[in-house]
């Protein structure tokens, strides 16, 4: 059995240093790695970086991130990156990381994602440059995220991991306005995920969202932004070379 912890948008900043900190101390106990889906700052300042660093280094666990869109707000998304490397915290855009567990080898692959919709309601990559540069865009996120899976699955991985933080399934966005959907994430996701194959695909972004979706393929997807989960974290379990197994909630702190 493989224990995953996954949370994102904690959006720290140095008036909740230490918040989540007692919650993360526990995860030793109850899971193999931590992923963290984006959103892990306010503004994206290297100072709120640093809050967040201190939350996870030398947390006894592997800790693998995605940036969201409020850490690139400050426009400083290299520095807030080194900023959680130098915390050891492995940060992935268009990239995999192996972790050699105690059961297993555990795969990620890790995008930030972007928008445009979902089948059938999606933008196209027509009109005006800046409208094809943001599907544009979102389509280079998803190809990274497609040679990451396949590159996890030529290093012989027991699961693999898609990790981003706009949602690749509109299920995870039940409870949002209908008309903020094409904002909250992209089909392509989706179908990279779909086509290079993963055990368990988990994003944040959607506050309103709901934590269970799944890929047209089948493969389960989890929305574990804090405001969905209401907790410091949520466990899954997963099986080697199996689908992803239900969800089992853990771990302690704020709501």
């Amino acid at each position: 059995m493989i224990r995953v912890a996954a949370v994102g948008d904690i959006h720290m900043g140095p008036d909740n240093q230490g918040l989540l900190r007692p919650a993360f101390e526990t995860l030793p106990d109850c899971a193999d790695i931590l992923l963290l889906a984006g959103d892990l700052t306010r503004h994206g300042t290297p100072e709120e970086a640093r809050v967040v660093a201190k939350e996870v280094q030398e947390l006894g666990v592997p800790v693998v991130a995605v940036l969201g869109n409020h850490d690139h707000h400050a426009e400083r998304p290299e520095e807030v990156t080194a900023v959680l490397q130098d915390a050891g915290v492995r940060v992935l855009e268009g990239q995999a990381t192996v972790v050699d567990g105690s059961h297993a080898r555990i795969g990620v692959a890790g995008t930030k994602g972007f928008g445009g919709g979902f089948v059938g309601r999606s933008a196209g990559e027509f009109g005006e440059p800046l409208m094809k540069e943001f599907v544009r865009y979102s389509r280079r996120c998803a190809d990274g995220l497609r040679t990451s899976l396949d590159e996890l699955e030529r290093r012989g991985c027991d699961v693999r991991i898609a990790l981003t933080h706009f949602s690749p399934v509109p299920e995870t966005l039940a409870g949002e306005p209908l008309e903020i959907y094409p904002f909250l994430g992209s089909y392509l996701l989706a179908e990279a995920i779909d086509t290079s194959g993963a055990d368990l695909a988990v994003h944040g972004h959607a506050h309103a969202g709901t934590e269970h979706g799944m890929t047209s393929g089948g493969v389960r997807v989890r929305n574990v932004a804090q405001p969905v989960i209401r907790r410091a974290f949520n466990v899954y379990h997963l099986h080697a070379h199996e689908p992803a197994a239900a969800t089992v909630a853990a771990g302690n702190g704020p709501g």
